[in-house]
């Protein structure tokens, strides 16, 4: 961990109201890097990779907010003995040749389900993987970003001001070239520190279990109805009012995969519920609506009158039902008229896994997510036993470990709330 601090830093200033602070840290150890951004860069980058020893820290910017998809526009690595690599995945989409020098090398990441989709997409795919963000949950802190955890465990500082810029930009500017060089710095140092932690807490091996499971769970379906998750859908009261926000939803999608750019910034949310909600009859209506007034917006202005228009002679059994279809247990404020006794069992399932939480130091979802409780106790096994449960979770994806913790447990409180 004091490596760290080889890393040049902001002093402290003594008069200063943040003196109390970790330093921060400024520029990486070694310089620098270039950014890699062709075939025989790249190649030299795979070599002192390979060469290198030890795990792989990994981290990769995105431009959410301002492209469509989430693939990524900045892979950064670093390796003891390799030192730090900026790799342009614009230049270079295919990192097949990285992944094949070093696929049994594990890979360090900060909240790898954000990261390894976009991984993925440029043929990095990590056989074992180290999740700093996720031992920080298994461990039970209760701020698990990179800043926060590096500031804690190793007593520096990270810069996030450039957290949430555009990085499809090029050239990328070199302020924000080193903070991304400066996030996989000490990611490893971090990595250590974490493995000593779970050890001592006797959760090293859950920990395994779960960064095993992180890389073997499948890619994430397409949400059969997407536009259902737009912002402020709640105010939205009638079947044909919904029937606008998807067809509006679908063509601010389509035009915003057309000029990849970010679907909010084509039209926001806002925009779609009011005009909804509205069901303006003219151009002229429409865009006095005030999200409307954006530059993008105003150019579809007949893209978006058609869907309208289109909404209006659609037939009744056309047009979208209020809620979604889902296969789980209905809402949970319905249970204790409907199924009382679902109710109770809830409850009592609920209580289990929030004290074994506090038992073993860490948040409720993580030691078994509300929607596999909540499947439980709506549908519990037909015969309630430690055996029937673990099966029962382990159907859903639970660890062996989760499963040693929980199925006991939830057998004798799910049989007390039948007792009831």
């Amino acid at each position: 961990m004091a490596n760290a601090l080889n890393s040049k830093t902001e002093p402290r200033d003594p008069g200063d109201d943040d003196a109390e602070k970790a330093p921060l840290l400024r520029e990486p150890r070694e310089g620098l890097p270039e950014v890699t951004s062709d075939g025989d860069a790249l190649a030299g980058v795979i070599s002192a990779l390979a060469a290198g020893s030890g795990p792989i820290a990994v981290d990769a910017e995105r431009a959410s907010g301002y492209r469509y998809g989430q693939r990524a526009y900045l892979v950064q690595l670093r390796r003891e003995g390799a030192g730090s690599a900026l790799i342009d995945p614009i230049a270079c989409p295919d990192l097949s040749g990285l992944d094949d020098a070093v696929r049994d090398t594990e890979v360090v990441l900060h909240a790898a389900h954000q990261d390894l989709p976009c991984l993925t997409e440029v043929n990095l795919r990590p056989r074992r993987l180290f999740d700093t963000e996720l031992a920080g949950r298994l461990l039970g802190y209760q701020r698990v970003g990179l800043g926060f955890m590096v500031e804690r465990m190793l007593n520096v500082r990270l810069a996030k001001e450039h957290s949430a810029v555009d990085w499809s930009q090029r050239p990328l500017p070199e302020d924000w070239l080193r903070y991304a060089a400066l996030d996989v710095e000490i990611l490893i140092e971090l990595r250590d520190a974490l493995e000593v932690e779970l050890e001592e807490a006797g959760k090293l091996e859950w920990a395994r279990e779960e960064f095993s499971s992180v890389l073997a769970a499948p890619p994430k379906e397409p949400r059969p109805d997407p536009w259902r998750r737009t912002s402020g859908i709640h105010r939205v009261r009638n079947q044909r009012s919904l029937a606008a926000v998807r067809e509006l939803w679908y063509e601010r999608d389509r035009i915003a995969q057309e000029r990849d750019i970010s679907p909010g910034r084509v039209l926001p949310d806002a925009a779609i519920v009011e005009a909804a909600a509205t069901m303006p009859r003219t151009a002229t209506d429409l865009t006095r609506i005030r999200q409307f007034g954006i530059k993008l917006a105003r150019r579809y202005v007949s893209t978006w009158m058609q869907a309208i228009d289109r909404v209006r002679e659609l037939e009744q059994s056309d047009l979208p039902r209020p809620n979604a279809p889902g296969d789980g247990p209905p809402p949970v404020n319905r249970w204790a008229d409907r199924a009382p006794e679902a109710a109770r069992r809830l409850e009592a399932a609920r209580a289990t896994v929030t004290g074994i939480a506090e038992d073993v130091v860490m948040p409720t979802e993580n030691l078994l997510l509300p929607d596999t409780v909540r499947r439980l106790a709506w549908a519990p096994p037909a015969t309630v036993d430690p055996d029937s449960i673990g099966v029962f979770l382990r159907e859903r994806g639970a660890r062996e470990w989760q499963i040693g913790l929980t199925a006991e447990p939830l057998a004798t409180s799910l049989k007390s709330a039948e007792e009831e």
